[in-house]
């Protein structure tokens, strides 16, 4: 393929799409192993990943196609098991192409680090007395990773809150930090703990906890599409868009499954890259309740022609250096089919790919409902634990959705019947 626009790439076989690939990277036979064969993840490096390790697990990478973000095309990795997740996040994408496409920002590769002081008779006092000495907080940070200053600036500023707790105020102190492509949470840590004595001294309390925080509010990353109601299929399903986004906006219990499906997408192109998706859920989630009320993340709205504007923006600690993103060979083989270079490009493209999952997920919603989409993948699922092979794969899935009876025992009887 010359283009990730591509018409019926589900339809392809693996050893196709395989080809495919190749052709549109320009890829060699053994470049493509390192994502289409099992083994790619040798024992020996696993081994040194985490502990205790007794193997290695595999989950599915899919292409999700057709993306066009600022103008570039990317075809999108994505490790997930749940059906009809690569096919969602493709659909919408082609509907955004047909609008002109994604455009994105990102607000930088900032990190906080906090440090947590107790024990401080005149805690109001003792922040002033750090701000105060704020150019030595930061010399003594940027001390421990020269190498970070030297590329990004490392330790740009603080911030110290005082908070009130159930066992008495508490002095909190933010190191505000530039950690470039790496996510950061090494750099920013060592930091915390090298400026930790200092801290004290300046308060004359103790120091306890220092850490990063995966509330990433100065690593940002922001996505928008304009999709015209001609496109989406008519001013009347940009309206049931926008009134499923204020059902989400008002209820919380409809705004955590419209973020799951979000993270559906996002948490998929972050485990296929190496990074932590466990930092992005946090973080996604105490964002979308920053404001005190539990939100969705994407916002919706029709513009004066009747068209739909939708919008996300969200935490991204996310890096490309450090970590599983250098060591596990499918990483980094996914991060160069996208073409990615930056941290700022990956959060970017993650964003636009979240909206673009959640956009699918609403106007399913919104029209036909989310099953119908969703089933006959579902059914895929079920007639291949039902043991159908290969070749009866298709009639047993086409057999069940017409009758509208998914389940393995139904799956089972078609077979008997076959």
């Amino acid at each position: 393929m010359k283009t990730n626009i591509y018409s019926g790439f589900h339809k392809l076989s693996m050893e196709e799409r395989v080809k495919e690939v190749a052709e549109y990277k320009g890829w060699t036979e053994e470049d493509m192993e390192v994502l289409s064969k099992p083994g790619g993840l040798k024992d020996e490096v696993a081994d040194a990943m985490i502990e205790n390790v007794i193997g290695t697990y595999q989950l599915p990478i899919g292409l999700a196609m057709n993306f066009l973000i600022n103008g570039k095309e990317y075809p999108i990795p994505m490790v997930v098991e749940e059906p009809s997740v690569v096919a969602a996040a493709s659909n919408l994408a082609k509907l955004a192409r047909e609008c002109g496409g994604i455009t994105t920002s990102y607000s930088g590769n900032i990190m906080i680090s906090q440090i947590q002081c107790i024990d401080i008779p005149d805690p109001w006092g003792a922040r002033m007395k750090i701000l105060e000495n704020k150019n030595e907080i930061i010399e003594i940070a940027n001390a421990k990773d020269p190498v970070l200053v030297g590329i990004t600036g490392g330790c740009k500023d603080i911030e110290v809150r005082v908070i009130d707790t159930k066992v008495g105020p508490m002095v909190i102190t933010h190191l505000i930090v530039d950690t470039g492509d790496a996510m950061g949470a090494n750099a920013v840590n060592t930091m915390a703990e090298a400026v930790a004595p200092k801290i004290e001294e300046i308060t004359g309390g103790t120091v306890k906890l220092r850490i990063l925080s995966n509330l990433a509010i100065y690593r940002i990353a922001r996505a928008m599409v304009k999709a015209s109601k001609e496109v989406l299929g008519g001013e009347d399903v940009v309206d049931g868009m926008v009134a499923a986004y204020e059902f989400a906006a008002a209820d919380p219990f409809r705004a955590a499954t419209n973020n799951k499906g979000i993270m559906n997408g996002i948490d998929a192109v972050v485990v296929a890259t190496g990074n932590d998706w466990r930092a992005m859920e946090a973080g996604a989630h105490a964002y979308a309740a920053i404001s005190g009320h539990y939100s969705p993340l994407a916002h919706y709205e029709k513009d004066a022609n009747g068209d739909l504007v939708a919008t996300i923006e969200i935490p991204s600690p996310l890096g490309l250096v450090g970590g599983a993103t250098k060591i596990h060979p499918a990483a980094k083989k996914n991060i160069e089919l996208m073409g990615i270079t930056s941290a700022a490009e990956l959060g970017q493209v993650v964003a636009a790919v979240g909206l673009m999952q959640n956009m699918g997920a609403v106007k399913a919603l919104a029209t036909d409902g989310i099953q119908r989409g969703h089933m006959k993948l579902h059914a895929k699922n079920m007639a291949t634990v039902a043991g159908a092979t290969p070749e009866q794969l298709d009639k047993v899935v086409a057999k069940m959705v017409a009758d509208k009876n998914i389940s393995v025992e139904y799956a089972k009887e078609i077979l008997k019947e076959m």
